[in-house]
Parts: C-alpha cells; sequence; structure tokens
C-alpha cells in the first residue's frame, strides 16, 4: 500500500480561503502538486496540477470565465474537469479522456480542504467553532521542515513548557506534569482530559500566573485542539486548534486557529502571541531525527516516560489507522 493511501481518505488544509483569488494557486499535498482554482460562481475546486495534453502546470495559467486555462496552448477546463477548448483545433469536441480529475474544496475553519481520494470530506472536529460567543481568527501559514506527525505530537506534550517555553507557557519551579487520563481509539482519535500546568503567562490577556486545566482532542492525523480554562476563569475556555497540511513526508505546513472570549485582545496581538509560542517550537522540530514520527524500534528506537501519554497515545492511533505518511 502506498504511504500516503490512508493520509488521503483524510481532508487537509492546503490554503487560507482568502488566498484563492481570481487566478490559479498553486499548492502541494502528500507529495503530489495541486492547481485551486474559483469557477464563475466563486466555487473552490482542485485538480492535479498537469495538464493532460503535454504536462504543463497548469497553475501557471489562468481562470477564464470559471474556465481554468492552460498556460501552454491555452486548453480550458471546466469545474467538473471536461476540457472544453482547443484553440488550435475550433471543431473539435474534446472526449472525456482529455479532461482533468477534479476534486471538490471545502471550506471550512477559514480554510480550504482538499481529501485527495475524492470521498466524501472527512473534516476534523473543531467544536469552538459552534460557540458564537468566542471570537475566531487563524494565524499566519508556517512552513516547518518536518513531517505532520512531529508536529502534532509536540502540540500535545507538555513537558516540554518549561523549557522551550519558559516564561511563557511553563517555568522551571512547575516542571512535573500531573497525571491525566487519555482514551485512543481509531474511529474518535485521541482525548487526554485533567491535564494540567502551571502557566506564568497562558494567553496574551493573561496578568499573572495560573494553574491552566486542559484538554486535548486529536480528531485526525494531522489536526489537534486544546481547550483550557485559566484557575479562576468559570466562563469562559478558550480552544486553539492546529491544522497541517502535510506537504511532503518531511515538510509541514501549519495553521493555528484561535477561539477566545471576545475583546481579549486585537488579532495583531493574539496572532503576536501565537506566533511568538510556535516560533519557539519550530527550531527544536526541526532538529529532531528522524524528522518522520518512529512508530516503531526498528528504525529509531525513542524511550518514553509517564509524562508521554497524550504521544504515546498518538503513536497508537496512527497504528491503529495505519497511517504511513511522516512515520517510519
Amino acid at each position: 500500500m502506498p504511504a500516503c493511501a490512508v493520509a488521503a481518505s483524510f481532508s487537509h488544509p492546503v490554503a487560507a480561503v482568502e488566498d484563492l483569488r481570481e487566478q490559479p494557486l498553486a499548492v502541494r499535498l502528500l507529495s503530489e502538486d495541486w492547481v485551486l482554482w474559483r469557477d464563475a460562481h466563486g466555487t473552490p475546486h482542485a485538480a492535479p496540477d498537469r495538464c493532460p495534453h503535454r504536462g504543463t502546470r497548469l497553475s501557471l495559467g489562468r481562470v477564464c470565465q470559471g474556465e481554468l486555462q492552460c498556460p501552454y496552448h491555452g486548453w480550458r477546463f471546466a469545474a467538473d474537469g471536461r476540457c472544453t477548448q482547443v484553440p488550435a483545433v475550433p471543431g473539435f469536441v474534446p472526449p472525456a479522456t482529455h479532461g482533468l480529475n477534479t476534486v471538490a474544496l471545502t471550506p471550512a475553519h477559514g480554510l480550504l480542504w482538499l481529501r485527495p481520494d475524492g470521498g466524501e470530506p472527512h473534516l476534523p472536529a473543531f467544536p469552538a467553532e459552534a460557540d458564537h460567543r468566542l471570537h475566531k481568527l487563524n494565524t499566519v501559514a508556517y512552513d516547518v521542515a518536518t513531517s505532520a506527525p512531529r508536529i502534532i505530537e509536540n502540540f500535545l506534550d507538555m513537558a516540554h513548557f518549561s523549557f522551550v517555553h519558559e516564561g511563557w507557557l511553563g517555568d522551571a519551579q512547575h516542571t512535573e506534569v500531573p497525571a491525566y487520563d487519555v482514551q485512543v481509539s481509531a474511529q474518535h482519535g485521541v482525548h487526554a482530559t485533567g491535564c494540567q500546568a502551571w502557566q506564568p503567562q497562558s494567553n496574551v490577556a493573561a496578568s499573572g500566573g495560573a494553574w491552566v486545566a486542559y484538554d486535548y482532542a486529536v480528531p485526525a492525523p494531522g489536526a489537534a485542539v486544546l481547550s483550557k480554562q485559566p484557575q479562576g476563569q468559570q466562563d469562559w475556555r478558550e480552544s486553539i486548534a492546529l491544522f497541517i497540511c502535510p506537504v511532503d513526508e518531511e515538510r509541514s505546513r501549519v495553521w493555528f486557529r484561535l477561539a477566545v472570549p471576545p475583546g481579549a485582545a486585537a488579532d495583531d496581538e493574539l496572532r503576536a502571541f501565537q506566533h511568538t509560542i510556535f516560533t519557539q517550537d519550530q527550531p527544536v522540530l526541526e532538529s529532531q531525527q528522524p524528522r518522520r514520527l518512529p512508530l516503531t524500534d526498528t528504525v529509531a528506537r525513542e524511550v518514553h516516560s509517564s509524562a508521554d501519554r497524550s504521544s504515546a497515545a498518538y503513536r497508537r492511533y496512527l497504528r491503529l489507522i495505519s497511517l504511513q505518511f511522516g512515520t517510519c
């Protein structure tokens, strides 16, 4: 089975909704190149970024009246993939073999999601999306030189707070990770509840240190969600979702979606805080060897402690669903 076969049955984010405008957009997912474009009604579509005529990148072309036009010979393709025009032969009616294998794009969580195998959308749940009291916004995209599973595992890891994020999400006086509960299944992914961490500044609006209650969920191989409630704040649980496009086995594109109390801070401040936290993580992530997440001891032996319950559960989840892309 190809390494990407299981991964192709999930929907993955490939671009921010606002990134796809009037002209084609090139993206890469699971080591394959795709072209995105909008039809005359503004509906987004995707297809392999290769013209069936001479293999030219269609993303170098343009959109004409909602149809994708190849930059080489001007062949045009409709939203359903049909080749509608071969300019060099005006009377020619292109057969189905001259068309593209288009795939629908699904807008959700401020992103465009692509399921490579063409099945029904398989989107990760983000429960905070339905809470209309919370303000939602996305960060910029981050390009990271490591596998998507490595990034998810780091997101679940609380033991690094006191070292990588000292003065922000942890400090040297509170290194212990209290026990918490974890459940894992092939159908529902990973759920960690009862997590706690002492944080000097748990969010941009925090005025001092506090114990923070965390819950984590991994609803899909490349998505993770945390919801947290600082001590003394009973009215709100803010959430952060991590959504990853597995570009290649060892390259990823990352977005964060924040769901926070209204008026907590300006959007630029919220993004700046998240940028600080993730750019502390990024060099550590990119230093890990191997870059693919080891699921067995065959390639790379990694030892564990009881503080690693969530990451151990995540590795177990990937084995349960037989995911290979980005693992070893």
